[in-house]
């Protein structure tokens, strides 16, 4: 099932930073740790950047680290793929063939030129490799992150923004969300080898693993001189932080660029008490003076 995208808008925040630029004729080029949802493009101009997808997340297809081999165990549990349904081998190793589905998929969906909006927003997950957010849209115009969550090769997750439509971040999220529900019901792709009975255990079992590593990281001694830039510090660089997990680090990346530090506040998880916490391990590069914490907040 394919999903038509429209025109792309300016972000809700109106920020000129947030203004998305259309390259339009790219192609994409061929590497070996391509994810459905992360892969290498080359313009019309000859320039190559890798793309990250707003509001998709495939399945980790190339594991290369502990971080990466966390994120496809989690993902396998969102998903409920167990050993019991995952014929053959071990589930994990199921999963990783289910990735190569999704990476496969992006590589037919993008066989013609295509067109990538971008405001070069910084989507590294960690520090090895430069990624930029972006919307894709195929030749006949649909979006390639919507046709992935429709075919069940992808889940509604991760950092989202304004919408090609005029829709804000928040409404984006919610459609992709709505197009994971009906692909769940259908199953279709990764729904197909779901194990129902045995989802709300692995998706309780991956809150409490996760809960437990944040009480781990959280009550450890902090990384000697960590000092981060939140507009500039990746996913995993954020997730160094005090009570800051994945999901709250894709809401510190959205709401960027942050003008002063109690811009934080306006992230959704960041009250009083963790901007305290908080506001000793952060710096802006060149920014203004930060100021007293609005009342209130």
């Amino acid at each position: 099932m394919f999903v038509a995208l429209v025109a792309i808008v300016v972000a809700g925040s109106g920020r000129a930073a947030d203004q998305l630029v259309a390259l339009e004729g790219c192609t994409l080029v061929p590497t070996e740790w391509a994810d459905g949802d992360s892969f290498r493009i080359r313009t019309s101009g000859g320039e190559e950047h890798t793309i990250r997808l707003y509001g998709a997340d495939c399945l980790e297809h190339h594991v290369s680290g502990e971080t990466d081999a966390r994120r496809l165990r989690s993902q396998r549990r969102y998903f409920g793929i167990t050993a019991a349904k995952a014929d053959p081998g071990a589930s994990i190793e199921f999963a990783k063939e289910l990735a190569a589905r999704g990476s496969a998929e992006t590589r037919r969906f993008l066989a013609a030129p295509f067109t990538v909006h971008t405001s070069f927003a910084d989507g590294r997950g960690d520090g090895r490799f430069k990624r930029i957010y972006g919307f894709v849209r195929d030749a006949r115009g649909r979006d390639l992150a919507a046709h992935l969550v429709s075919e069940g090769l992808a889940r509604a997750y991760g950092v989202s923004r304004g919408t090609p439509g005029g829709e804000s971040g928040d409404d984006y999220r919610a459609v992709l969300q709505d197009l994971e529900l009906q692909a769940a019901q259908r199953g279709a792709g990764i729904w197909a080898h779901t194990d129902w009975q045995a989802l709300p255990a692995e998706r309780r079992l991956d809150r409490d693993e996760e809960r437990e590593l944040r009480r781990a990281i959280d009550g450890g001694p902090l990384p000697e001189g960590l000092l981060l830039d939140p507009n500039t510090a990746t996913r995993d660089e954020l997730m160094r932080l005090p009570g800051v997990g994945e999901v709250l680090a894709d809401r510190i990346i959205e709401r960027r660029p942050f003008r002063r530090l109690t811009d934080l506040l306006e992230v959704d998880g960041i009250g009083p008490s963790a901007y305290r916490r908080l506001k000793p391990l952060l710096r802006l590069d060149g920014s203004t003076p930060e100021g007293p914490p609005p009342a209130g907040k």
